[in-house]
């Protein structure tokens, strides 16, 4: 849906290439996170976690190693400094890492494919329309308004694109919050499109299962921006309101920024340094930022550890079965990985002039190990886990998998050969 939105808006509005709008299953296959667009090159790039490139596609079509090479050397990639940072909004580069952006990856990939075949181009200057077509299907009013193709679509048939969220998981967020945990749930969406998923996923009582909801909060830059760049605004029919000077107590805001938010936990729990764990699954605007501006600790949802540990046996812990959580007991079906791509976590760079080929860590997998208090699967995965279960950190061992949960995935662990793909 999100790429037919995009491809719909480029044929219709900018007159781009009819072809745009029929995928094919196999098309699919070029989906994967952690990727960079390269856009004024029209290339796609895996990148390494010292920021060479790995991998690379001009479009859809994969580059030759040598053809890696000639363009980008054996030496750091040229934004690795910025896209390192986390720095995103440049013409240069995009990051895809997350699934709700991916889509995107795909289209603009086949956008380069197309403007080859057609006008033989070697500066691309596509971007702009890839941001109107975003713009046009998620702007603020795009709901209310029925702009664009995703909302009516999503507003039409919720049950097809939307899947409701498991007993174990509610459960578990009403434990907490009966334990004395504050609950906040922090979403760029707006509050209109967050009211539908939410009663759809948790039901019309949803918003008893938080304390504060936060929504249209543009993050990262809620974790980045100062409360008088991004003051908190109270909603009247899921319109903003003015500007809040402080946040004084619970409730369903808008925008705002995590000092203020910092604030009123303090004052909701009377701890001077009340503790914050963050569940997020976009290492750019979830993990990096609550890490790195907020000092939170920080859960990674990651999905790819669902596929990547299909036959590892959990080692017996030292916790009672009663204790473990049920993707220790029982994994789930493995997780699609692209054949285009290879693994999210390692890659393997030919060695130079007859030396052998080594197995490297990617960028991705990097951050994750850096920024990621711990790393699961999904929420479902330690629902069941008693609430005091003792995680083992990231950084508790200076170990670059102790804090995957319910164990690291396969291409991480000695002698996993078998998972690395040429």
């Amino acid at each position: 849906l999100i790429y037919d939105s995009f491809a719909q808006y480029l044929v219709t509005e900018k007159g781009y290439d009819e072809d745009l709008l029929t995928l094919s299953p196999d098309n699919l296959d070029f989906c994967c996170k952690g990727l960079v667009l390269d856009i004024e090159e029209g290339n796609f790039l895996k990148l390494a976690e010292d920021g060479t490139v790995l991998r690379a596609s001009h479009g859809t079509k994969s580059m030759t190693f040598e053809e890696i090479l000639e363009i980008y050397g054996r030496k750091e990639w040229k934004h690795f400094n910025t896209v390192s940072g986390m720095v995103s909004r440049t013409a240069k580069y995009y990051l895809y890492d997350n699934y709700f952006d991916l889509p995107g990856a795909l289209l603009c990939a086949r956008v380069v494919d197309s403007l080859d075949q057609h006008d033989g181009q070697k500066k691309y200057d596509f971007w702009k329309d890839m941001v109107a077509a975003i713009q046009h299907n998620y702007k603020i009013s795009a709901f209310k308004e029925d702009c664009g193709m995703y909302f009516p679509e999503v507003k039409n048939h919720p049950d097809k694109y939307l899947r409701r969220c498991p007993e174990s998981v509610k459960k578990w967020l009403k434990q907490l919050k009966n334990a004395g945990k504050i609950l906040l749930l922090i979403t760029s969406s707006h509050s209109d499109y967050c009211r539908l998923l939410c009663e759809h996923v948790l039901g019309n009582d949803f918003e008893e299962y938080f304390d504060i909801l936060i929504t249209n909060a543009l993050k990262p830059g809620f974790f980045s921006h100062t409360p008088n760049q991004r003051p908190f605004r109270t909603l009247e029919n899921d319109e903003e309101q003015e500007a809040l000077l402080s946040l004084d107590k619970p409730g369903w805001y808008s925008q705002g920024n995590a000092t203020q938010l910092y604030d009123l936990l303090k004052k909701m729990t009377g701890k001077l340094d009340p503790k914050v764990v963050y569940f997020g699954d976009s290492m750019h605007s979830d993990i990096f930022p609550a890490h790195h501006y907020s000092n939170w600790e920080t859960v990674f949802i990651l999905e790819e550890l669902l596929g990547d540990q299909g036959t590892v046996p959990v080692k017996a812990e030292s916790e009672p079965l009663e204790k473990k959580g049920k993707y220790e007991v029982r994994l789930k079906i493995p997780y699609f990985v692209s054949k285009q791509w290879g693994s999210f976590f390692m890659d393997r760079l030919p060695g130079l002039e007859n030396a052998e080929e080594t197995l490297v860590h990617t960028w991705s997998c990097k951050c994750i190990s850096t920024y990621s208090t711990i790393a699961i699967p999904s929420l479902e995965a330690i629902a069941d886990l008693p609430l005091d279960y003792r995680f083992t950190r990231f950084s508790s061992n200076s170990s670059a998998t102790a804090g995957y949960y319910p164990s690291p995935p396969r291409a991480l662990l000695p002698n996993e050969d078998s998972v690395m793909m040429k």
